[in-house]
Order: structure tokens, then sequence, then C-alpha cells
């Protein structure tokens, strides 16, 4: 694979500072029943990464002492990791919002036959990739048979009453785009998402997060292989709208890794990008002091110009 931060690390990208901290976004591991194209993680079924039962606790210490109003669990499938279900019942159980980052088909693998309806019962908000509502297009990142589970699983969380008025179970769907372009319009694309899917299958959903491929790990490895590196970079930095960097999902979110160490996002774990502009060794979550994270400085490079180009991106979705 092709590294990509000796590309990106020069950059000219506007200096941030992190504003009041509302999320801890939770990395559980980078095994995955899947292994997409254009993946930012390299997560794959052949990946050991998992954190373990005491890094965990310490997730749910630092939610009782911050007081913190969101929990983003990611992976990888978060879902494989075995404290996966003990870290959402801790969490619900000190009124944090959980969020579970669901690739879909894991609700369909063998053991996890009941894990939507543990989902339903916890009140775990669901932000589900589906890059595309075409079957072929679905089959080009991610391979054969992974549209009709992807569908079955949708049809699953429905019935449970995911994405149906009333409820209170919320189920988002995130797009990417298959290659090095930019996603088309949120809401259009939205909007088309809800027509075809409830035409096809009679799905439906609450929201559409449009988000930009972020030129690191698979996706970036590939840009390079293909000689498509460069104009992808060209493409973000044309691309950039000054207005997105007060949104950016950095300025109040923090990224913990599978060992329990901190980035200032998901972006910047993947690079080892030190947290907070540190030079110093990695920081874990049990020295992170909050109340000194607002106003501190936050890493950058060039991936960056992925969060703010055109109408930006981030973990929830378009910035405009």
């Amino acid at each position: 694979m092709h590294a990509t931060f000796p590309l990106l690390k020069d950059t000219d990208f506007p200096a941030l500072r992190r504003s009041r901290l509302e999320t801890l976004q939770v990395n559980l591991g980078y095994r995955c029943n899947q292994a997409c194209l254009h993946c930012h993680v390299n997560a794959s079924p052949t990946r050991k990464e998992e954190m373990s039962r005491d890094t965990v606790d310490e997730a749910i210490r630092f939610l009782e002492k911050s007081a913190l109003g969101s929990l983003d669990l990611t992976g990888g499938a978060p879902e494989l990791n075995p404290h996966f279900r003990y870290l959402v019942e801790a969490a619900r159980g000190l009124g944090v919002k959980v969020i579970d980052r669901c690739n879909l088909t894991i609700l369909n693998e063998p053991g996890h036959e009941d894990l939507a309806k543990f989902l339903a019962g916890q009140g775990v908000e669901i932000v589900a990739s589906l890059p595309c509502y075409l079957e072929d297009n679905v089959r080009s990142q991610r391979g054969d048979g992974v549209y009709a589970s992807s569908i079955l699983a949708l049809q699953k969380l429905n019935a449970l009453g995911y994405g149906q008025p009333g409820s209170g179970l919320t189920m988002n769907l995130v797009y990417n785009p298959l290659g090095p372009v930019l996603p088309p319009p949120q809401r259009q694309l939205e909007a088309d998402y809800k027509h075809e899917l409830f035409n096809r299958a009679g799905v439906v959903f609450n929201r559409l997060y449009a988000l930009a491929n972020m030129p690191i790990q698979r996706f970036g490895s590939t840009l390079v292989s293909r000689h498509q590196f460069d104009d992808y970079l060209q493409l973000l930095k044309g691309s950039h709208r000054e207005a997105n960097l007060d949104t950016v999902m950095c300025r109040s979110l923090i990224s913990v890794d599978w060992r329990g160490y901190v980035y200032d996002c998901d972006f910047n774990q993947m690079l080892s990008l030190p947290f907070h502009g540190s030079e110093q060794q990695p920081v874990h979550l049990r020295d992170v002091d909050v109340e000194r994270l607002t106003g501190a400085a936050i890493a950058i490079a060039d991936h960056c110009y992925g969060c703010t180009a055109g109408q930006g991106s981030s973990c929830g979705g378009a910035l405009e």
C-alpha cells in the first residue's frame, strides 16, 4: 500500500482551534466483514486490532467525568468488538446518545442475528453506509451480495421502527462517491435515495449524509496507483470554502483509537497525526483534560481539504 501522509504533510490549510467538546468518537477496532474500496481505515476481515475491555472501561470513565452528550462508535465494524454491547449499555445508562456507524451487512452475519433488536432496544442512532441505491454501484465498491444484504438489513431495521415517523429511532444513510469526485448536493441526493429505496424495496430512513472520500489509506493508495492522487487533491483544494471551517467535525469531537490514544479526528488517527498539534508522545484518553481542550490547536494536513471542499463533509454529512 502506498503511504499518502508524505504527500499531505506540507500544507497551507488554515489553522484551526477547538471549540467546546461535544462528542467522543471511539474506534473499537479495524476488523470488518467487508473491505470497501473507499475505506479510509483500510478495514478488512483480516485486521486484528481490537479495543480491550480495560480501554473500553477508560472510555466509560471519560464519559462519566466529562458529561459529554454523544458517543460515536466506529471501526471497522464496531459491532465485531466483543465489548460493543457492554459499552453501548453503559453509555446509555449515563444518558449519553450513542451513534453506531453500521455497514448494515453485519446485521445478517452469523452470531449477530439479534443485533438490530439490541440497537433498537437501547435507542441507538444508526448511521448506515450505503454508497448507492443502485446494485451495480454498490457491487463496484463493496463486492457481490452486499447490496442484497444491505437492503435486507434496512428492511429489518424498518420493521423495528428505525426511520419510521414518531418511532424515536433514527436511521441515517451515508453516501460516498465511486471515485475521485466530490459528492453531489446532499439535499437532492437524499430525495433521490428516498424515492428509489422506497419504490425498489419499501425502505424508509431519516437523513442522507453525503461524504467526500479522503485521500488516505486504501482510497488514497488507489489514487496513487492510478496516478490520480495529485488531480484529486487539487480538486479538493480548488473547491475549498472558508465558511466550512466553522463547522468541521474536529472542532467539537475527539477520536480514540483501539489502544485508547486520542486524535483530533478519525482521519488524523489513520495518519497518526499527533493530538492537537503536540509533537510529544501519543496522548492517552485517561490523560485528557476536557477543560483544557477548548481553544487548543488542531493538527492539520492537506487531507483536511476533504472536509471543506464544496458543500463540506463531516461525520454528519454536508456542512452547508
